[in-house]
């Protein structure tokens, strides 16, 4: 029997694999949450498609997401990363993740974690959408706003409302398995 899932994940084994083990999946480890973050951050203006099919890259490019790697990238590094066809070599998004990963490190000395942090903002339970299909899924909330809006108070870069919302989704802060999704049983 086929299974039912989310409309749009069909595109190919790639996106039905990220869709069925990892999306809207309840992520509380800082390591996890902050290659999310830097991941939507590329995101911007792109598909999510795009970026996924880069995962692989970004993490060898990135050090695997060490936030205290990144957050010490240096010129030249940044250098290395204009010339890697395996990214999306957009300087600004490339030096985000640079200053992301700065702030990302100040949060944790504030809160005790990042995790905690972002979560707090939910009271640390996931919001279930439970959307009958995909047209009710919105793009942002009045969360995504607020906690954008904080981030960006903060000195995070390229983290608007849509990203941050796209980055809850991801994180299973929200889910929006629509209703007959397999995901759901």
């Amino acid at each position: 029997m086929e299974k039912i899932r989310c409309g749009w994940c069909e595109k190919d084994d790639l996106y039905r694999k990220y869709h069925d083990e990892e999306w809207g999946r309840p992520v509380y480890d800082d390591e996890t949450i902050f290659e999310f973050l830097i991941l939507e951050s590329f995101q911007a203006g792109l598909s999510w498609y795009t970026i996924l099919s880069k995962r692989e890259n970004f993490r060898k490019a990135f050090d695997h997401f060490d936030y205290k790697k990144v957050a010490a990238y240096s010129d030249k590094k940044i250098e290395e990363f204009m010339n890697n066809p395996g990214i999306i070599r957009n300087r600004l998004k490339i030096l985000a993740a640079v200053t992301n990963a700065q702030r990302f490190m100040d949060v944790q000395k504030e809160f005790g974690s990042f995790s905690q942090y972002i979560w707090d903002f939910i009271d640390g339970k996931p919001i279930d959408n439970n959307p009958e299909k995909l047209s009710e899924v919105p793009a942002t909330t009045e969360i995504s706003d607020r906690i954008s809006k904080d981030l960006k108070k903060r000195g995070f870069k390229f983290v608007g409302s849509t990203v941050v919302y796209a980055h809850m989704q991801a994180t299973g802060m929200v889910n929006d398995h629509v209703r007959d999704c397999f995901t759901r049983k």
